[in-house]
């Protein structure tokens, strides 16, 4: 759903309830400008994000990138 940031304002307390089920995109200007969803799907954003940057730490890992602990062991090691 698309609309104005004046209806935004108007009726804030309407749109809080449409973002529960769908996002509400916001523009000011005739420009998109903010969507407003819910907590959960705001929740679940996240953690996809969590859960691609886990995987991208384990093909660098698998690629000859240290891990934390073999980053520490080789900068802190006594000589």
């Amino acid at each position: 759903m698309n609309i104005t940031a004046t209806e935004f304002k108007l009726r804030l307390g309407r749109y809080l309830d449409v973002a529960e089920t769908d996002p509400v995109v916001v523009e000011k200007s005739g420009h998109p400008k903010s969507v407003l969803i819910s907590h959960a799907m705001y929740q679940h954003f996240l953690e996809t994000e969590d859960h691609y940057w886990a995987i991208q730490a384990k093909k660098a890992e698998k690629g000859g990138y240290l891990d934390e602990k073999e980053s520490r062991d080789l900068l802190f090691r006594s000589e």
